[in-house]
C-alpha cells in the first residue's frame, strides 16, 4: 500500500464526516460566498479538530478570495488544501540516524496512547530496512507494558531488554543501549512509562531517562518520540507542550487516526506545537505506519469529498 492510500485508509472516518458536510454546503449548483456560508464552513473545519487558529485562517482565505461571488465546491475545496498545505508546511522528518553506532530512539506519551504498538510499528519498519533492531522495555511499574513489548518483541524478531517489576527504569534503558553496543545494533528504542504531563514526578524521571541515554552515547538520545493518540483531538497539544519541556521532545507519531473522524489535528498538533509529525498510524498491523508527508495528507483527505463535485 502506497502513502496516499495508507493516509487515506487512516482518514477514512473524517473524510465520511467531510463528505456530508460539504454536501450540505453546497446543496445547489454553486454557493454565494456570504457570512453565512463562512459560518457554516468555518463550523465544518472545526468538526475536524483543526483548532480555531487554523479554521479561521483557512476561513479568512476563503472569505478573501472569493467573497461575494458565487462559487463551486471544486474552487473552494482547491483553496482549502493550498491553506492546509501551507500550515502544515514541514520538510520531509524521518528518523535522524547517527553518524556511526546504534541511533538511540526515545519514546514517550501518557497512557492508552498506543505508545507500544507505536514502537512495535518502528521496529518493523527498521527491520524492513535491514536494519538490527534491540528494544528497551523501560516501563517497569506496569507489568503488562513489559508483558506486550516482548510479545511484540518475538513477532517481529527483535531483541529485547527487560528489568524487575519496579525497578529503575533510567539502569533499563541504560542496559538496553549497552546491549545495542555489545550487539552492534542499529537502532535501539527505548519504551518509557505512560504518564500524565501534570505528574512532575513522573516528568522528572523521563529527564532522568534522557541524562543518562546521553552519557551512554554522545548526542542520544537521537529522537526523542511523543506518542499522541489522534482520538484525544486537542488535549493532544497540552501533552506535546508539558513532554517536549521535559524532554526536549523531536517530533511525534500519530496513532490511531484510523481510530477517529478528527483527522484533522494533525493540522492543529503542526501549527499550535510546532514539532513535526513524523509518522502516523494508520491501522494495527505492524506495517500499518506511514511517513508523514502534508501533501498527500491534505490530498486524502479531500479526495472522497472531491468525487461529489463528478458525480
Amino acid at each position: 500500500m502506497g502513502l496516499f492510500d495508507k493516509f487515506k485508509q487512516g482518514l477514512k472516518r473524517t473524510t465520511q464526516v467531510l463528505k456530508t458536510d460539504i454536501r450540505d454546503l453546497f446543496r445547489a449548483e454553486g454557493r454565494l460566498v456570504d457570512d453565512q456560508f463562512l459560518d457554516e464552513l468555518f463550523e465544518t473545519l472545526i468538526k475536524t479538530d483543526m483548532g480555531v487558529r487554523a479554521a479561521q485562517e483557512t476561513v479568512e482565505e476563503i472569505r478573501t478570495t472569493f467573497r461575494a461571488r458565487v462559487v463551486s465546491m471544486e474552487e473552494v475545496l482547491g483553496r482549502i488544501k493550498v491553506k492546509l498545505k501551507e500550515l502544515m508546511a514541514q520538510p520531509p522528518e524521518p528518523i535522524r540516524f547517527a553518524a556511526s553506532g546504534p541511533t538511540v530512539i526515545m519514546v514517550a506519551g501518557v497512557n492508552g496512547c498506543g505508545k507500544t504498538t507505536s514502537i512495535a510499528k518502528l521496529g518493523q519498519m527498521f527491520l524492513d530496512q535491514g536494519k538490527k533492531v534491540v528494544l528497551g522495555a523501560a516501563d517497569t511499574f506496569r507489568a503488562a507494558a513489559v508483558e506486550q513489548l516482548t510479545v511484540w518483541a518475538g513477532r517481529l524478531g527483535a531483541e529485547i531488554v527487560t528489568g524487575q517489576s519496579g525497578s529503575d527504569p533510567a539502569s533499563v534503558a541504560h542496559r538496553a543501549v549497552a546491549r545495542a553496543l555489545e550487539s552492534a545494533a542499529d537502532v535501539c528504542i527505548v519504551d518509557t512509562a505512560g504518564r500524565l504531563q501534570t505528574q512532575q514526578n513522573l516528568m522528572q524521571q523521563l529527564a532522568k531517562i534522557h541524562r543518562v541515554l546521553g552519557k551512554q552515547i554522545a548526542d542520544a538520545p537521537h529522537e526523542v518520540l511523543l506518542v499522541l493518540d489522534a482520538v484525544t483531538g486537542q488535549n493532544g497539544i497540552s501533552q506535546a507542550k508539558h513532554f517536549t519541556d521535559a524532554v526536549n521532545c523531536t517530533g511525534i507519531i500519530l496513532a490511531k487516526l484510523d481510530g477517529t473522524a478528527k483527522g484533522g489535528v494533525v493540522v492543529a498538533i503542526r501549527q499550535q506545537v510546532g514539532l513535526p509529525v513524523k509518522y502516523v498510524g494508520v491501522g494495527e498491523k505492524a506495517e500499518d505506519i506511514a511517513l508523514f508527508e502534508p501533501d498527500s495528507f491534505v490530498e486524502a483527505l479531500f479526495e472522497d469529498v472531491e468525487s461529489l463535485g463528478s458525480t
